[in-house]
């Protein structure tokens, strides 16, 4: 069974103010549509990102560092022409989950739901919640004219899953200029029974500005906060410079090593796997392997990041200490800081590196080699 999902977002989000649609703007560090695409990208074959075509360039930049490349499709001037493109380009899948990129908080456990429910046999289902308030028709100026009784009335959520047939067929039979309130709307009108599962509150739809801190608080689960530490060092050699914290400097000599030998970087992935208790980069990256050869360690440091959000952990802050004589690394200080935090998705003001000498003491002091020692503050759920 082919599964997919469709991610769309393709609305202007202007209600939700920041000077960018709501689906970039920033939600615990990341942009609002990186939480929908961790969530979806694990558990589904296919991810189809669906766009308005002025911002096919902000949405690569807010998904492609994390998750590679990422298929974008343009959407239409209405959710429901947007959906009709993201079909198009999802056309073998058995299993179609559509679902809202202003709706971060979805959970692995609600996907895994739907897709067990349509595997069962069901043809359309969504979460839905219950809605606890008192219900009014109202008219233009705010007069209630009528009670609305909410009995056996549900909120109904994203991601909608359904069978790959049954949703290509509602859409083909669907006028093309008809705009639909949902995809479950979509098929009920072709005659499909859709049904309901038990939904979460944290998968609130970001509208306004105030929606983006009662969406942060929903997702934030109790945390524990973990402290992890690491230490690297290397030898120099022949060569013409060294690469530390992802930066190539001038130097007359390089770094010895089965990969491009940067001790900061290998100081910090230990730092993180020590918090997450993932033992250490050795043991991810075994020296032996030759596939590891001169390979750039912004593949370590990445595989770090994607361990702690895989465990649902969030990296807090990084330090970085460097120890040697030369080169000297102030005038390279904050192009390290600068890749360090674009590696690790975090604002550089969370990011420290600085450095040292051992006034000439030791093999550090006779220009042997050189050392890094770091240290990373995560959080992770209690």
């Amino acid at each position: 069974m082919r599964t997919a999902a469709i991610i769309v977002a393709a609305g202007r989000g202007e209600r939700a103010g920041g000077g960018l649609p709501k689906q970039y703007q920033p939600l615990m560090g990341r942009p609002v549509i990186h939480w929908s695409m961790l969530a979806l990208v694990g558990e589904v074959d296919d991810v189809v990102v669906v766009v308005a075509p002025e911002h096919e360039d902000l949405c690569r930049s807010a998904l492609e560092q994390a998750f590679g490349p990422t298929k974008i499709v343009h959407g239409g001037a209405t959710r429901t022409a947007s959906v009709r493109a993201g079909l198009a380009a999802t056309s073998k899948a058995d299993v179609i989950l559509i679902h809202d990129a202003a709706r971060p908080g979805v959970e692995f456990r609600i996907i895994r739901a739907l897709l067990a429910k349509v595997a069962e046999g069901a043809s359309a289902v969504a979460p839905g919640l219950a809605v606890p308030d008192a219900l009014a028709r109202i008219d233009g100026s705010g007069r209630i004219l009528a009670d609305v009784d909410r009995a056996n009335t549900l909120r109904v959520q994203t991601p909608q899953a359904f069978r790959g047939d049954v949703i290509r067929a509602a859409y083909a039979a669907l006028p093309h200029d008809a705009v639909m309130a949902d995809d479950l709307a979509v098929v009920r009108v072709h005659g499909v029974e859709a049904v309901l599962i038990p939904g979460e509150h944290d998968l609130m739809k970001i509208t306004y500005a105030e929606d983006l801190d009662m969406a942060e608080r929903l997702m934030t689960s109790p945390m524990v906060t973990c402290v992890g530490n690491g230490v690297d060092a290397h030898r120099f050699g022949d060569g013409e410079f060294v690469t530390l914290c992802g930066v190539r400097i001038p130097h007359t000599k390089g770094l010895v090593g089965h990969s491009d030998a940067d001790a900061g970087w290998h100081a910090l992935v230990d730092a993180i796997l020590g918090a997450l208790g993932e033992g250490d980069i050795g043991a991810h990256f075994p020296p032996s392997d030759p596939k590891w050869k001169g390979a750039d360690s912004a593949r370590f440091l990445r595989h770090a990041v994607d361990l702690a959000e895989n465990a649902g952990a969030r990296i807090v802050h990084v330090d970085v200490t460097l120890l040697c004589e030369r080169p000297k690394i102030g005038p390279h200080r904050d192009a390290m800081r600068a890749r360090t935090a674009e590696v690790l998705g975090l604002p550089i003001e969370r990011v420290s590196v600085k450095a040292t000498t051992t006034e000439r003491m030791g093999f550090l002091g006779r220009e042997e080699g050189l050392a890094a020692q770091a240290t990373a503050t995560v959080e992770r759920p209690a």
